[in-house]
């Protein structure tokens, strides 16, 4: 490109004059710039070797003079990098107090615009789809402002895309920009020789506390495969969320490739073997409590792992360890052998119930999927709380339930710490053939955000389900759809919503479909308040009618995650009156 005159060669005699002058008058220094809009001023602005003296209380007569005379011959150069060749600009002198004030007044003049883009990419990389969409992405265009700063992002642009397709050769044989002053008009040529095209090759780790060959699960290309930006990140990523190592440093060593395959070199350093967390949490559907856990990050050189939580709070009790064993394969598979209990005494019920699970995870056409088998065993009690066990209509019961299930997931989140723009989607079959009852069920759960401005978010949430059953009392509470409380209808208590027996107690459902909105403003970057309207009914065959809940809320994001306090009212409910509080901490999907 044709260079700008960026740098200002100033008179001999003036700067001499800057230099030993003594000042008669020893003031401060003001510019003003007019003729052009804010961000022009501002570029101006910066040009401007008076803009050094803003801040100085020691400028002279001569000083003064020196520096008005060049503001005006630096304001005509410092707009050319934004296309305007012609600028013209004046400059007057004031002393008014004990200031001088520099007055430019600036003429941009027509603006030089493009009149011929040669840009040349050799067709065996441009039918890559990177390339091709950066080449036809490129601005300024013809018809529109030469501007540096456009030029150059677009320049880095292609480059980028040519080294992400695996062109590590690539360099453009030619790029300069004609400007022809007197009619104001661009010509950009930008030609490139690519070269040959590089694979990407071995795959060698060092620092690794695993056996061999345990760590090309990993890798997300098969040797001899293209070489790609996004495959080395994606395998620094995947090493990352394996929680296996403290540092991950995927360095690809092109000087070290032969017959254009790159050989990959991996460092790693362990991270900390064993993890103790702990804390305090409150949440009104399950009360205050506490929850602890070790996890053993890795048990042996295959990279077995063993995590344990417990939860003690108010209304909920749980205990589980889960044995995970990682299968070979670039799909994260693993496979989950996993214990657990859980004691929880809701409005509605009270369950006590024992649990084994032998599952296997692994990455699926962009979901999560589970698929695996679980055996339920308790006993449980609904109709109340189990505080005054001689109401009449309690329901007890007893069972053991043996079944298949499947579960699909999928995250997607431009920052899973705060999401302005993101959805979850979590997908259920499960069925259980006998022992006690036969049953199948089908769940589904979705939730998308999307930013509205600056300042404002809005949360859709939308939950169904369906059950079928042989004997639909032989299923625990977790097995049956309530509707209520804080992540489903607010404005209600956890689990109060659902099908009621011949004494007026809610017992739960056979299905459920509940939908929500929420929208949020936020007043500075960690505070914001919320209005939401919720809506839906756990139920048993089409007796289906909405219970609603609506109210406000306060948003808080807070070093342990988001905080979320609301307080909803049931609208048109005859059975419940007056608000409820819900209080939930943790991320949004």
């Amino acid at each position: 490109m044709s260079p700008h005159p960026r740098g200002y060669t100033f008179p001999a005699l003036a700067l001499l004059a800057i230099a030993i002058a003594q000042p008669a008058h020893a003031d401060t220094l003001k510019v003003t710039i007019t003729g052009v809009d804010k961000d022009m001023a501002a570029a101006v602005r910066a040009q401007l070797t008076a803009n050094q003296y803003a801040n100085r209380k020691d400028v002279s007569d001569t000083q003064a003079r020196v520096l008005a005379n060049d503001a005006a011959k630096q304001a005509a150069t410092a707009l050319q990098p934004y296309g305007y060749y012609n600028a013209r600009a004046t400059s007057d002198l004031q002393h008014v107090g004990n200031a001088w004030q520099v007055h430019l007044q600036v003429t941009p003049g027509p603006a030089t615009k493009v009149a011929i883009l040669d840009v040349q990419v050799p067709d065996v990389a441009l039918e890559l789809r990177p390339v091709k969409i950066a080449v036809r992405a490129f601005h300024p265009r013809v018809g529109e402002p030469m501007d540096d700063t456009t030029y150059e992002a677009a320049k880095a642009t292609i480059a980028s895309a040519l080294l992400e397709t695996g062109w590590l050769d690539a360099k453009a044989t030619e790029h300069k920009v004609e400007v022809t002053r007197t009619d104001n008009r661009a010509a950009i040529h930008l030609h490139y020789d690519v070269g040959e095209r590089y694979k990407l090759g071995a795959v060698t780790f060092e620092g690794s506390q695993f056996r061999p060959g345990f760590l090309q699960r990993y890798v997300p290309w098969e040797g001899g495969d293209w070489y790609s930006q996004s495959n080395l990140l994606a395998l620094q990523q995947a090493l990352t969320d394996a929680d296996y190592f403290s540092i991950v440093d995927v360095e690809p060593e092109v000087a070290k490739a032969k017959d254009h395959v790159v050989p990959v070199k991996v460092e790693l350093a362990p991270a900390k073997r064993t993890v103790y967390t702990a804390g305090v949490f409150v949440g009104t559907d399950t009360g205050p409590g506490v929850r602890g856990g070790i996890k053993r990050r890795w048990i042996n050189n295959r990279g077995h792992t063993l995590d344990n939580e417990v939860v003690v709070a108010e209304y909920l009790k749980t205990a589980q360890v889960v044995y995970g064993i990682p299968r070979p394969g670039h799909d994260h598979a693993s496979f989950n052998l996993g214990v657990g209990y859980r004691d929880e005494n809701t409005k509605t019920s009270v369950s006590r119930t024992f649990s084994l699970a032998a599952n296997e995870t692994r990455d699926w056409h962009g979901w999560v999927r589970t698929i695996g088998v679980h055996l339920l065993s308790g006993t449980f009690t609904v109709g109340n709380s189990g505080n005054n066990v001689n109401i009449p209509g309690i329901e007890r019961g007893r069972s053991t339930l043996i079944y298949p299930e499947v579960g699909l997931t999928r995250k997607v989140a431009d920052n899973p710490l705060f999401v302005r723009k993101g959805y979850s989607i979590n997908l259920i079959a499960r069925a259980g053939p006998g022992i006690d009852t036969r049953f199948a069920q089908a769940l589904a759960d979705v939730t998308w955000i999307n930013a509205i401005g600056r300042n404002n978010r809005l949360i859709l949430r939308g939950n169904a389900g369906i059950t079928s059953a042989a004997d639909f009392s032989k299923l625990p509470p977790q097995l049956r759809f309530f509707a209520g409380g804080d992540r489903s209808i607010r404005g209600y208590a956890y689990q109060a919503l659902g099908p009621r027996n011949s004494y007026g107690l809610v017992v739960g459902g056979q299905r459920l479909l509940v939908a929500s909105a929420t929208l949020e403003h936020y007043f500075t970057r960690d505070w914001g308040m919320a209005a939401f309207v919720d809506s839906g009914d756990a139920f048993d065959g089409t007796d289906f009618h909405a219970q609603t809940g609506a109210g406000i809320g306060l948003r808080w994001r807070s070093p342990v995650g988001m905080v979320r306090v609301d307080v909803g009212v049931p609208i048109n409910n005859p059975y419940y009156h007056g608000a409820q509080l819900h209080i939930v901490i943790g991320p949004d999907l």
